[in-house]
């Protein structure tokens, strides 16, 4: 399914000298190396190259080839379960892949350049670094977040219930890759058929070898779990998630110790996206120079982007990192209501992220490096397009609201300023408020951030404010009165 190169690159001269355990016996010595020459011969069909789709030039972004896509069932027009997915390369030389071992894995990754899909965009091979290379005698563990509880965020949901078996496999790669002993994915609670699709994969994976004892073959026993949140917008925020899987509440921990050193039941551990994960095998097999072709320095690969609002086809569509916006909108989502001019103003990456005018969206690139510069962020990738229509403060005080609500509560700044904040935003809306609450709403708002232990609430939804502070001044203070 894929365009091939010429000849193999030879894995052994990529894999660097830690990937295979050194013992002490010769005859261990002997059968380790047997078992990764034989990974490597397993290994012998080429790696993929990517798959143009125009004459356009390599330097430019967008217009991803259906041969580049690595999420091929994202519409679910094809069987989710075990028979498709291995139909579409799923599972391909797993056990191979495992084999090579952890080093070697990280090494890929790093190369590749991903970066994290769940909002922070930290390179993920690094992270993967970060859990002990020796035991201490506790074991380590991966824990997936599949809560997605960002407002707009719909993209994890299409992998579980259409693709659940790349994040099943992808658990296994990443898991190995952090020498860890088991997984835990926490999907949100209200994503019941989502967890039903995944629960009946990882049965399906059971059954057939590829996880628990003996996963794939390897020697090596794997564990996958399914973990079912309830609805908390908070337990996103990794060190929640960690508290609510061992049946407390999901409130955040102070840091240090991080969760790579002291996490879940107190032992090392890394939290990470359904994303992230799940295209992990793929990379592996088409090689990271292939992924580290999309996109532009730094900002390299695929990502899954989720269109909605003001739109004329709301979608989640796999694309290349560092697409124009417009292009994004008008080629995937149909362009927005109204035409283009018709655009007030586009919030790039969920609602934890300041929103853009339409100025800076006429010529923005979705990546995180260009919506840093220009004064937002990528976060989630769900973009949510507002029209001329839209009432801009009456849009703010909806998303307070939601704040306000999902506060848990632990911090006094961010329990009792969102309270403020929605209530002054309240008084915006009704036209009741007076000029001096403006300023007043915008010092709340630093009063929270950098004030609470989460970095999901307060900070996001400081820089969130002072962007609405920024750029929509004159309809605030319009909304106000003497």
């Amino acid at each position: 399914m894929f365009r091939r190169r010429g000849a193999l690159l030879a894995l052994a001269s990529r894999a660097r000298a830690g990937t295979i355990a050194t013992t002490t016996t010769t005859t261990t010595t002997t059968t380790t190396t047997t078992t990764t020459n034989a990974a490597r011969a397993t290994l012998s069909a080429t790696r993929g190259r990517r798959a143009y789709a125009s004459d356009e030039p390599a330097r430019a972004h967008g217009n991803l080839a259906d041969a580049d896509r690595i999420f091929t069932n994202l519409y679910g027009t094809r069987d989710a379960f075990l028979k498709g997915a291995m139909a579409r390369g799923d599972w391909h030389n797993t056990k191979s892949l495992v084999e090579l071992g952890a080093d070697w894995i990280v090494n890929e990754m790093k190369a590749s350049g991903l970066r994290g899909r769940g909002g922070a965009g930290f390179p993920s091979g690094l992270k993967w670094s970060f859990m002990p290379k020796v035991s201490d005698g506790r074991p380590s563990y991966l824990v997936v977040n599949a809560d997605e509880s960002e407002p707009g965020t719909c993209k994890d949901r299409e992998i579980m219930r259409h693709d659940p078996h790349k994040l099943l496999e992808g658990c296994l790669i990443a898991g190995t890759a952090m020498r860890a002993r088991a997984a835990y994915i926490y999907i949100r609670g209200e994503y019941v058929n989502e967890r039903l699709a995944l629960e009946r994969a990882l049965a399906e994976c059971y059954a057939a070898g590829y996880l628990g004892k003996n996963a794939c073959g390897t020697g090596l026993d794997f564990d996958v779990n399914i973990h079912y949140g309830a609805g908390a917008y908070i337990c996103g925020e990794e060190t929640a998630l960690i508290e609510s899987l061992e049946g407390k509440q999901g409130k955040p921990r102070l840091k240090p110790p991080f969760p790579a050193n002291v996490g879940l039941y107190g032992c090392p551990t890394t939290v990470t996206n359904v994303e992230t994960v799940a295209v992990a095998p793929t990379i592996l097999r088409r090689g990271p120079e292939w992924f580290a072709s999309f996109g532009r320095k730094n900002n390299a690969g695929t990502k899954l982007f989720c269109i909605s609002g003001h739109v004329n086809q709301p979608c989640t569509v796999e694309e290349e990192m560092s697409i124009p916006l417009r292009e994004l909108i008008e080629k995937h989502a149909g362009g927005v209501r109204g035409g283009w001019d018709n655009l007030l103003a586009v919030i790039p990456g969920g609602s934890s992220v300041p929103m853009l005018n339409k100025e800076a969206c006429d010529d923005v690139l979705m990546d995180f490096d260009a919506l840093k510069e220009a004064g937002s962020g990528l976060g989630t990738a769900a973009v949510i397009v507002m029209d001329k229509s839209t009432d801009v403060v009456d849009a703010i005080a909806r998303l307070a609201y939601f704040y306000k609500h999902e506060s848990c509560g632990q911090c006094t700044p961010c329990r009792e300023g969102t309270s403020w904040m929605y209530n002054i935003m309240q008084r915006l809306v009704k036209g009741d408020a007076r000029v001096e609450e403006v300023e007043m709403l915008q010092q709340i708002t630093k009063q929270i951030e950098g004030h609470t232990i989460c970095v999901r609430h307060s900070p996001r939804r400081g820089r969130f404010f002072f962007c609405f502070f920024s750029q929509f001044r004159f309809a605030r203070r319009r909304r106000a009165r003497d």
